[in-house]
């Protein structure tokens, strides 16, 4: 009972598969790469300059 089963089931998904009509398109070619990150690099470098001569004048009028 269980191959009778099977073997309609195999037979089926088989009729379900349309291979004879088109084929599908070839892979679109890759992406360019992104965008450069050297300007974001030394932008988030200055900003933490910046900040960290911030916290520090900011502690030393604290002591002082």
């Amino acid at each position: 009972m269980l191959v009778s089963i099977l073997v309609f089931f195999v037979g089926f998904a088989s009729m379900a598969q349309d291979t004879t009509g088109s084929v599908p398109p070839p892979p679109a070619p890759p992406s360019p790469p992104g965008l450069p990150i050297d300007t974001g690099i030394v932008v988030l470098f200055t900003l933490a300059l910046c900040y960290g001569v911030y916290i520090s004048y900011k502690l030393s009028v604290k002591k002082a």
